[in-house]
């Protein structure tokens, strides 16, 4: 083990550089808490401003100050990378800690599929599946028993389904508490090292595939919100609103690593798939090229994109996934999502460059998801 700048090398089974992010949230007002709940949060400058922290502050702030270095940690912590991975015995412990956010708006059961799945996300882009949940809630006092039965109901029928047992947690009323930062929690998943997808794995040669599409998330929520304040067809809102259902993603990067060969895989959140598509090229040191027509859209997206002035590739889209693919398993891993219903299309390619490259131009890291702006806008 050997500690190197700002960046702590760790030698194990996986030698890289790259884990968790770190978000940190500020008790400000009720509405913007509302914005970085459901994921329309601006990339921070500070840790004072809204969203995750830059690399800048992580660097200089949590990256010299990570504990004991510690053999068993195979994959520690960097900005911009969801998972961290521990080797215990052999075999891979790949776990993330996330903030639990409840927006009562949409409706407690969908709410908590909505958290569940974020929480999930980022273990389940390792290709590892999650297998146990840690989870706090610290409730505010008006959330009532039924309410709360509703949430737990939900998180316990989903996990069930998925094989991932709840191994402890904490659970309790607090007054200063309130709607939408409700808790956190630690996703675990236990399984073999070489079936780790690496978060900078993407490899020059290497095919780029993005399912369901940009926006899709930042649309679904924004007209299920607001749809009644825009000025656009009945059709075109119900799309818009049904893209909600878009906005799962464990089981499709489960799927996709199983049937690879996958050699990373970012989901589609802050910053959308510009962002994603940056920081997965950044992490591989490569560039990606990618054709922006052949890049899925899904219906209702482009109209109320153009309608809000919203860039839909900025947008967090959560649900969506963008994969680094060997050529070999480009047909496989479509076919296997295909079959779940899941939208996706091949997009572009690796190369042994840097940044990325959209229809010949370089497209660089969105300094803001504009959804916030467009959420906050309703809010006034």
């Amino acid at each position: 083990m050997s500690v190197s700048g700002n960046q702590r090398t760790v030698r194990g089974p996986i030698d890289v550089t790259k884990s968790s992010y770190v978000s940190v949230c500020s008790p400000l007002d009720s509405r913007r808490d509302s914005v970085t709940a459901i994921g329309f949060s601006p990339v921070a400058t500070a840790v004072n401003s809204l969203g995750k922290i830059d690399r800048t502050f992580f660097d200089k702030r949590i990256a010299p100050n990570l504990g004991a270095e510690r053999q068993d940690v195979a994959l520690g912590p960097h900005h911009g990378v969801d998972f961290g991975v521990l080797d215990i015995e052999g075999r891979a412990l790949v776990l993330a800690t996330d903030p639990l956010s409840i927006l009562p708006d949409l409706g407690f059961e969908q709410a908590a599929r909505f958290a569940l799945d974020l929480l999930l996300a980022d273990v389940a882009v390792s290709g590892i599946p999650p297998t146990h949940l840690s989870i706090c809630f610290t409730l505010p006092p008006e959330m009532d028993d039924d309410s709360f039965a509703t949430i737990w109901e939900t998180i316990h029928e989903e996990c069930a389904s998925l094989g991932v047992a709840v191994a402890t947690g904490h659970t309790a009323r607090y007054s200063d508490c309130r709607y939408p930062w409700i808790g956190a929690a630690t996703v675990l998943g236990v399984g073999d090292h070489r079936d780790v997808v690496r978060p900078n794995g993407a490899r020059p040669g290497d095919r780029l595939l993005v399912t369901t599409g940009p926006a899709a998330e930042s649309v679904g929520l924004l007209t299920t919100l607001f749809g009644e304040q825009m000025d656009l067809s009945a059709s075109v809102l119900d799309h818009g609103r049904n893209r909600l259902e878009d906005v799962y993603c464990v089981r499709d990067a489960l799927t996709a690593a199983a049937a690879g060969p996958v050699t990373a895989m970012h989901d589609i959140t802050e910053g959308g798939l510009a962002g994603a598509a940056n920081e997965m090229a950044a992490g591989g040191g490569v560039q990606f090229v990618i054709d922006r027509e052949a890049v899925p859209v899904q219906p209702g997206v482009a109209e109320i994109c153009a309608h809000l002035e919203m860039e839909p590739w900025h947008a967090t889209s959560c649900g969506s996934l963008l994969i680094a693919v060997d050529p070999s398993g480009v047909e496989p891993v479509m076919a296997a999502l295909r079959e779940r219903g899941t939208p996706v299309a091949e997009v572009g390619r690796v190369e042994s460059d840097s940044g990325v490259i959209v229809d010949g131009e370089p497209l660089g890291h969105p300094d803001v998801d504009p959804s916030w702006d467009v959420y906050a806008s309703f809010l006034e």
